[in-house]
C-alpha cells in the first residue's frame, strides 16, 4: 500500500483507541451501543485505563478504552482481533474490576453506578447462531427477570455481519465501519451519518501523520509477531506431544503385544502343538503389538501434548512463571521454556 492511499485499520487497538479519542466520534458510536439519539448524549469523558489494584498480588487491568457518562455510567470498549480462548473470563474480570472501583473501603454501595463492558471480536465468539450483536444482563433462570441492570457486557462480533446492513440499527452501521479495509468501504459508510463522517476524517488524520502511522505500524507489527509465536508454540507443542506420545506407545504396545501374543500363541499351540504355537503366536503377537500400539500411541500422544500445551499456555497467561508452571505440570522447566519460546 503506497503512502497516498494508506489507511488504518480500527480493528487495530491503537486506532481504535485514536479514534474514540475524539469526542464526536466516541458520542456517535455510544449513542449507537445505548440505542439512544446522539443528542440524549451529553458528555463523554475518558477516564484512566489502568485500574487500580487492592494489593501488589491483584492482577493488573488495563482497558482499551474506559468512558465517563454523565448519568455515571461508565463503559470499557476493547478491541480484539484474533482469538482469545478466555475472552468471557476476561471480559467478566474487567467489568468487575471497574464495578469494584466506583467505591472506597466504607463508602456506601449507593454509590454504584451502570458499567458497561464492550467487546469488539474480529473473530467468531459464539460459533452456534448468527447473531452478530448481543447485550447480555443479570437474568432470573426461572422467570427470565432482569436482577440487575447495573452490570452489562455487549459482544460485537464482526466476521457476523450480514453483506448487506439491511437495518436501521445504528451499531450494525459502526460494526460495518470497523470491518472496513480500504478508503472505498469507509467513504462509503461515511455516507450513513455525520458521526461516521468524522470518524472517517479522523481516520484520514490519523493515517496522514507520520509519527501516528509509525506508532500504527509498530503495534500492527507487534499483533502480527505474537501471532506467528503462538503458531511456532503450537508446533512445538505438538512436536512434543509426539515425542511423549511415542514413548507412551512404545510402553502400551509392549503390553499390549504380549497379551495378544500370548492370547494367540495359546490359540495356535492348542492346535497345531505346543512348539508351533510358540514360535507362530509371538510373531503375530509381536506384529498386531506394534502395529496397536503405535496406532494408539500415537493417539494418546497426540492428546497428552496437545492437553499439556494448552495447560502451560493457559498457565502462562494467568501470570504463572516458567518456574510455577513446571511445577504444577511435574515437567522440567527446560520443557516449559521450550514450548514458550
Amino acid at each position: 500500500m503506497t503512502k497516498s492511499n494508506f489507511i488504518m485499520l480500527p480493528t487495530v487497538d491503537f486506532c481504535f483507541k485514536e479514534l474514540m479519542q475524539n469526542p464526536k466520534v466516541r458520542k456517535g458510536f455510544i449513542s449507537a451501543l445505548l440505542n439512544l439519539s446522539p443528542d440524549e448524549v451529553e458528555d463523554t469523558i475518558l477516564l484512566p485505563t489502568l485500574l487500580p489494584r487492592d494489593s501488589a498480588d491483584d492482577k493488573l487491568g488495563i482497558m482499551d478504552v474506559r468512558v465517563l457518562l454523565k448519568d455515571g455510567t461508565q463503559m470499557n470498549m476493547e478491541m480484539q482481533v484474533k482469538y482469545f480462548e478466555y475472552w468471557d473470563e476476561r471480559a467478566m474480570f474487567y467489568l468487575s474490576k471497574m464495578f469494584d472501583s466506583q467505591i472506597r473501603k466504607g463508602e456506601s454501595y449507593e454509590k454504584l453506578q451502570k458499567c458497561i463492558h464492550v467487546s469488539i471480536l474480529d473473530f467468531i465468539h459464539f460459533p452456534n447462531d448468527k447473531e452478530c450483536y448481543r447485550r447480555i444482563h443479570f437474568r432470573d433462570d426461572s422467570t427470565y427477570d432482569l436482577y440487575s441492570d447495573k452490570m452489562e457486557l455487549q459482544i460485537l462480533e464482526l466476521k457476523k455481519l450480514p453483506p448487506e446492513v439491511k437495518t436501521g440499527e445504528d451499531v450494525l452501521a459502526w460494526m460495518r465501519f470497523f470491518s472496513g479495509k480500504n478508503r472505498e468501504e469507509f467513504q462509503t459508510m461515511a455516507k450513513t451519518n455525520e458521526y461516521l463522517d468524522e470518524a472517517y476524517n479522523t481516520l484520514l488524520q490519523l493515517s496522514a501523520d507520520d509519527k501516528k502511522r509509525l506508532e500504527y505500524e509498530a503495534r500492527e507489527k507487534a499483533l502480527k509477531d505474537y501471532n506467528t509465536q503462538i503458531k511456532s508454540a503450537e508446533k512445538r507443542g505438538l512436536k512434543a506431544g509426539e515425542e511423549i506420545g511415542r514413548k507412551a506407545g512404545e510402553e502400551i504396545g509392549r503390553k499390549a503385544g504380549e497379551a495378544i501374543g500370548r492370547k494367540a500363541g495359546e490359540e495356535i499351540g492348542r492346535k497345531a502343538g505346543e512348539e508351533i504355537g510358540r514360535k507362530a503366536g509371538e510373531e503375530i503377537g509381536r506384529k498386531a503389538g506394534e502395529e496397536i500400539g503405535m496406532c494408539r500411541g500415537k493417539e494418546l500422544g497426540e492428546q497428552e501434548g496437545e492437553r499439556r500445551t494448552r495447560q502451560i499456555f493457559k498457565l502462562f497467561m494467568q501470570g504463572k512463571s516458567p518456574e510455577e508452571i513446571a511445577a504444577l505440570c511435574n515437567i522440567s522447566i527446560d520443557k516449559v521454556k521450550h514450548i514458550l519460546e
